[in-house]
């Protein structure tokens, strides 16, 4: 069932490693099915050394196992709320990378001081507001979802497709698990950029013209980064 996907999630994961945005078995990658509706995700606590790609382990948007052997991520409840609440979004990751994690647990969002940032997240990577004791202890991972689409009513997640859980740390997305892994990549590098930047003019702005013109020329209608795709 969904080999593909599978293989897919299993890369991701070990690409988390590969980029060193992980320790341990601090993070991980699903995938969306959107024909089934069934998510492909790395099992909990299992370390990439020994991961293998049969052990992904399949749910459905309820959260049930739907194949393998092995528990899903714990963090399972969270990947599905944004499944849910963002429909483009196809590979979700969370990691505990240093920088971004950093910003998180100082419940600040990373502004946009350049034109790195700008080319993949267009405006300010939110930061969540802080979890209400009822949403820790009820249904945390769920909730955090919650609060992670809450912070999304006036931003397009896939114009900036990462956010900041306060507290704890980062989750990014894209339209493939390999997409949502390089966004994770440049997340990390942009938190240490800003954290360099704020360290050295605190009162550092960016030029709105400069931003929308580096996402444009990506993102736009008439981008011409890159190559012609045949």
């Amino acid at each position: 069932m969904l080999e593909k996907l599978k293989q897919e999630v299993y890369q991701a994961n070990l690409d988390l490693v590969r980029h060193g945005l992980v320790i341990l078995t601090w993070g991980n990658v699903s995938a969306i099915d959107r024909e089934t509706n069934l998510v492909v995700i790395k099992p909990s606590g299992v370390s990439y050394d020994s991961m293998k790609v049969e052990d992904m382990v399949v749910v459905d948007l309820d959260g049930n196992v739907v194949e393998g052997s092995l528990r899903p991520s714990s963090d399972t409840p969270t990947h599905i709320a944004i499944y849910k609440a963002f429909a483009e979004v196809g590979a979700v990751v969370h990691t505990h990378s240093t920088y971004a994690t950093a910003w998180a647990q100082a419940c600040r969002e990373i502004p946009n001081l350049g034109t790195t940032h700008s080319d993949t997240f267009h405006h300010n990577v939110p930061c969540t507001d802080e979890m209400s004791a009822e949403q820790i202890v009820s249904a945390y991972e769920a909730e955090t979802g919650t609060v992670i689409a809450d912070a999304f009513k006036n931003i397009n997640p896939m114009h900036t497709p990462a956010v900041l859980v306060a507290h704890h740390g980062p989750f990014t997305w894209g339209e493939s698990a390999a997409k949502a892994v390089e966004n994770a990549v440049i997340l990390e590098e942009v938190a240490r950029m800003t954290s360099i930047t704020v360290a050295l003019n605190p009162t550092v702005q960016m030029n709105e013209n400069l931003i929308e013109k580096h996402y444009s020329r990506k993102h736009g209608a008439n981008a011409y980064y890159g190559q012609i795709k045949k």
